[in-house]
């Protein structure tokens, strides 16, 4: 983690340059905004990463005499086929089509969506691990 660490800090430090920089020259305010954030952004990353290295050490894969076996485990639960992505699906596109065709066909698609969106989540809530 700590060269993505500092790969990350150096994007900052380049956002904050130029930042500066089209302060001074252009005196724009939407591009002082992207380049603020964008900053603001890449340093959230770069701290992140800095802590994750400052408290766990170095990773396998950071370590060139590791073995393959260290980063190995359970990888995580895999849920089989569902039908609440393509109700999700389904329930966007109604919300984006009551846009332009009225709030009824836009709280109908909000529900939709909603419901998919509540059955994804708590799908497999009560299972054993």
């Amino acid at each position: 983690m700590k060269s993505e660490a500092y790969l990350f800090a150096g994007v900052a430090a380049f956002f904050l340059l130029t930042d500066a920089v089209y302060i001074w020259f252009a005196r724009e305010p939407a591009g002082i905004a992207a380049l603020t954030v964008s900053f603001g952004m890449s340093a959230v990353i770069a701290f992140f990463c800095a802590v994750n290295y400052r408290r766990k050490g170095k990773r396998p894969e950071d370590r060139p005499d590791s073995e393959i076996h260290e980063r190995s485990g359970p990888l995580d639960f895999f849920p089989p086929h569902s039908g609440y992505p393509p109700m999700t699906g389904f329930g966007v596109a109604l919300l984006a089509v009551g846009v332009v065709y009225g709030l009824w066909l836009f709280l109908i698609g909000f529900g939709i969506t909603m419901a998919g969106i509540f059955g994804m989540v708590f799908q497999f809530a009560g299972r054993d691990d």
